[in-house]
């Protein structure tokens, strides 16, 4: 899905994904569903649910972002979500105790950087709100 195709001349590759992409709504919804093969895959084998939830992301994102025409396009190009799942599984795989810890920290990580996320933006929406009824106050 990913990495199928060389481009000749080049290292570069890739596969099937960017090309359904390319047909609007529906491709990229394909690519979302044969991409949940390798996460069954996942599931059947065993991975742990940080490993889980990792490739779970790998194919939200690559979907969500694919979504957007043009951008989208190119982003399947490069991010390459089936590639990345098929290493996170591999990983699990040969040292599952490793992977784990490690899946877990990321998590971690990324609850951290959302709920800094989240808090920074009512921050600012706090301070919009006061900004916006000083202005309409001195009208």
């Amino acid at each position: 899905m990913d990495a199928g195709i060389r481009i000749p001349g080049t290292s570069l590759r890739f596969g099937l994904d960017p090309i359904i992409g390319l047909i609007p709504g529906f491709g990229d919804a394909a690519g979302a569903i044969l991409a949940g093969w390798i996460l069954v895959e996942g599931i059947r084998l065993g991975a742990s649910r940080a490993t889980l939830l990792r490739m779970a992301g790998n194919v939200a994102c690559d979907a969500l972002v694919g979504a957007v025409p043009v951008l989208g396009d190119v982003f399947d190009f490069v991010w390459k979500a089936n590639l990345r799942n098929v290493a996170l599984l591999e990983r699990h795989l040969a040292a599952p105790l490793g992977a784990a810890r490690a899946d877990r920290s990321f998590v971690l990580l990324i609850i951290c950087g959302v709920v800094a996320l989240a808090l920074g933006l009512l921050a600012l929406g706090i301070l919009l709100t006061r900004w916006a009824f000083h202005a309409l106050g001195a009208l």
